[in-house]
This record gives structure tokens, C-alpha cells and sequence, in this order.
């Protein structure tokens, strides 16, 4: 049986927790920050965490 290969793209973009649930970087807090609020800004410095769904999806890119 082969080996499971980890997809490098993904796994520079998102991490597992202990639990088994994938956090990721939220996208839009690199540039036009002037145009954005605070409150939204603040809300992109917080982890996300993908749905059950798209978890199982990227869990086999991460070769879980």
C-alpha cells in the first residue's frame, strides 16, 4: 500500500487541532485595511474553523 502524501499548498494554510477540527488564516486582513472597520478587522485576526464538511475534504490533503 502507498504511502499518503501530504499536500504542501495545504499544509502551509491550515492547521489540525488535538480535536481533530482545522483552523485556518482568514483571508482579507493584508491590504485596504484603511477602507475596512475595526470590528472587522479585529474579526480577521481570529482563527476560523472549517465546517464538517470541508474539514473531512482538506483532512485528506493533509494526509489524515
Amino acid at each position: 500500500m502507498p504511502k499518503k502524501k501530504t499536500s504542501k499548498a495545504a499544509a502551509k494554510r491550515f492547521k489540525q487541532t488535538g480535536t481533530g477540527k482545522i483552523k485556518y488564516k482568514k483571508p482579507g486582513a493584508g491590504h485596504l485595511l484603511a477602507g475596512k472597520t475595526r470590528k472587522r478587522k479585529r474579526d480577521l485576526r481570529a482563527r476560523g474553523v472549517l465546517s464538517p464538511v470541508e474539514t473531512k475534504r482538506v483532512a485528506a490533503l493533509l494526509g489524515d
